[in-house]
């Protein structure tokens, strides 16, 4: 392991982190990227304490970066989180706060993504990001929501319309930067 800091890191367990399955940290080999397509890290508190399924659980990453680049965990390493279809037991989700197309997601006319995402909440996420690959053997692989999530929804103000579930974490976000800085590979679904 480098001889590096560990990222200060704001412990907030959500409150059914217990019924979430466990895992072994091994087993972590991908992180998965998203923006929080919210105004703000209360409201993505918020959304991340609605209960949503049988099991008393519901939809998070387990980390979240502010714009200044302080870093919450929601759900311990130890436990699946509910962030991407299909990939939840093996990977951890990253939550950037960032508007995305908030409040109009699924709207034809609302599909830009144009708030940028500032040096020091990238500056966390490299950080988080070198932290993970230090202690989590397998960690081999980084993508993004939108490239792991394909579906299309009917757009809200025209059903007949299709667009994207996911977007983020969006065209503005720094992935030569992120790649440059870490030894994560893109994974190719």
């Amino acid at each position: 392991m480098p001889d590096r800091a560990l990222p200060r890191i704001d412990l907030q367990p959500l409150p059914y982190v217990a019924q979430l399955t466990p895992r072994a940290p091994a087993d972590v080999e991908l992180v998965v990227i998203h923006c929080t397509e919210l105004p703000d890290l209360a409201m993505a508190r918020d959304y991340g304490e609605r209960v949503l399924y049988d099991s008393g659980s519901g939809n998070s990453g387990h980390y979240y970066i502010d714009r200044d680049g302080s870093i919450v965990e929601y759900v311990p390493v130890e436990r699946v989180a509910h962030h991407v279809s299909g990939y939840n037991p093996r990977s951890i989700g990253i939550e950037l706060v960032n508007t995305g197309r908030y409040p109009n997601w699924l709207d034809s006319r609302h599909q830009a993504m144009d708030e940028p995402y500032p040096d020091a909440q990238i500056a966390a996420l490299i950080d988080l990001l070198q932290h993970l690959c230090d202690t989590l053997p397998a960690l081999q692989h980084i993508a993004g929501h939108e490239q792991l999530d394909t579906r299309e929804e009917p757009a809200t103000d025209d059903p007949e319309r299709r667009v994207p579930r996911k977007r983020d974490p969006g065209p503005l976000f720094p992935w030569p930067r992120v790649l440059a800085a870490t030894p994560l590979k893109p994974l190719v679904p």
